[in-house]
């Protein structure tokens, strides 16, 4: 395992934690992961459990943004966020 991977590992925190840390309530952060799985997987433990890496609270912080603070509905965001992918790849 790289260190990189491995230090995002020891970081990755339970949902419970990920959901203190961005405010968002637990079954919304499911609901996220199955409406956003391009830019939400958190990892899973053999045991099924999902940790949350660094990476994944940004990406939690980004669609909190988005679908509270800006008030996109949910096909909204999808369509904003892979719009803003395709002019990434495009660049």
């Amino acid at each position: 395992m790289s260190m990189k991977k491995q230090r995002n590992a020891e970081q990755a925190v339970g949902i419970s934690a990920a959901s203190r840390i961005t405010g968002i309530e637990i079954h919304t952060l499911r609901y996220w992961e199955s409406e956003f799985p391009e830019l939400l997987g958190p990892a899973r433990t053999d045991g099924g459990q999902r940790r949350y890496r660094p990476e994944d609270i940004q990406n939690v912080f980004l669609l909190k943004r988005l679908l509270r603070e800006e008030m996109f509905s949910i096909a909204g965001a999808r369509k904003m966020l892979r719009d803003q992918r395709a002019r990434n790849q495009a660049a």
